[in-house]
């Protein structure tokens, strides 16, 4: 018996001897894995600022959404950072190599007490403010970060939305209605506005939720049928900028995109002015006739003269009376088949 335990033993000990060489034998050969950290940081490099667009913010709306995302990471690396140097610390001095002095009757320390309790409440605290901050700043009913800049520090001021230029937006499946109820017209899957004045959109969907989202000029918001919800934004200068629904809402999603142009006074005037005079009209028939679930493969754009007066409100009056538009089942499975066959919902506008 005792022979047997000795042997056990000796077979034990052989194989962790095994393991150990192995382990420095992979050690060794696959060294270069260190090196594959580094590797995917240096990969990084290469995106773009057009790949990085929440970084690159060009109104007042995203760039105060990105610096409080900002003060929001700081705050926690606060909390992050001491925890981990302390963690290493101790790891390091409390080694058994090193063989540290046990203390067994230790049993409080005022300093470590208020290490460990003092940083996390004071970044609480300081989370909470600028998350009461960011309340008013990007509230998007009455954003005060449209009015006069001021320091994050400062106390909420007045929204400055003087004159804001009314925007009416409706997700259908899967396009974007922007309507001009203002100006009489309206435009599908492009958006166009002017640089350097606030824009207040109003906004609701035929029949699922969508996000409408611009990253570098605006937040996400959800946009529900039959409801009315609202936004508000200033683009600082002219450019063109990506907007796309940012919630999965069926077969079209992916193609739910739309640019938006901005444009300086003088040529928003001038774009106006050419739209009101566009062949097409817009009722609540055309509007049925849009709403039908349509992929727009192509970015198929169009404009509108003429808009039926108050339409916005009878498209959400419709929503909540239960006015949908039947999804063809099975869209992803057939569409090649159907682009084929140019069927009408793949035409990006049903009776072009």
């Amino acid at each position: 018996m005792r022979a047997d335990i000795i042997a056990a033993v000796k077979q034990g000990m052989i194989a962790i001897v095994q393991l150990r060489h192995r382990a420095d034998f992979m050690r060794r050969r696959c060294g270069w894995l260190r090196l594959l950290p580094l590797a995917l940081l240096a990969s990084l490099s290469g995106c773009s600022g057009h790949q990085l667009r929440l970084l690159h913010p060009d109104g007042p709306i995203a760039a105060t959404s990105l610096r409080l995302s900002v003060i929001d990471v700081l705050i926690m690396l606060c909390i992050i950072l001491p925890t981990g140097i302390f963690v290493a610390i101790s790891l390091w001095r409390f080694r058994a190599a090193r063989k540290a002095r046990y203390d067994p009757g230790f049993t409080h320390s005022v300093r470590l007490e208020v290490l460990m309790w003092g940083v996390p409440f004071a970044a609480v605290a300081a989370l909470a403010y600028f998350s009461w901050r960011g309340v008013f700043l990007v509230n998007p009913y009455a954003p005060t970060a449209l009015g006069q800049r001021k320091s994050l520090l400062a106390m909420p001021d007045r929204p400055g939305t003087g004159n804001p230029l009314v925007i009416d937006v409706v997700a259908t499946d899967w396009q974007w209605l922007f309507i001009y109820p203002d100006q009489h017209i309206a435009t599908l899957n492009t958006l166009s506005l002017p640089a350097g004045r606030n824009i207040e959109f109003r906004l609701t969907a035929t029949d699922v939720v969508n996000d409408f989202y611009i990253p570098q000029l605006i937040g996400m918001i959800d946009v529900m049928p039959g409801m009315r919800t609202k936004d508000m934004m200033r683009a600082d200068r002219p450019g063109v900028w990506q907007g796309f629904s940012a919630d999965i809402s069926g077969a079209g999603f992916s193609w739910m995109q739309f640019p938006t142009r901005v444009m300086t006074h003088a040529g928003f005037a001038a774009w106006v002015a050419k739209t009101q005079v566009a062949p097409r009209h817009l009722d609540y028939a055309g509007f049925r006739s849009i709403a039908r679930p349509t992929i727009d493969l192509r970015g198929v754009t169009r404009n509108f003269s003429a808009v039926q007066p108050h339409l916005f409100s009878r498209i959400v009056h419709a929503a909540v009376k239960g006015a949908t538009d039947t999804t063809p089942m099975f869209l992803t499975e057939h569409m090649r088949r159907d682009l084929a066959r140019r069927a009408p919902y793949l035409s990006g506008y049903p009776h072009s």
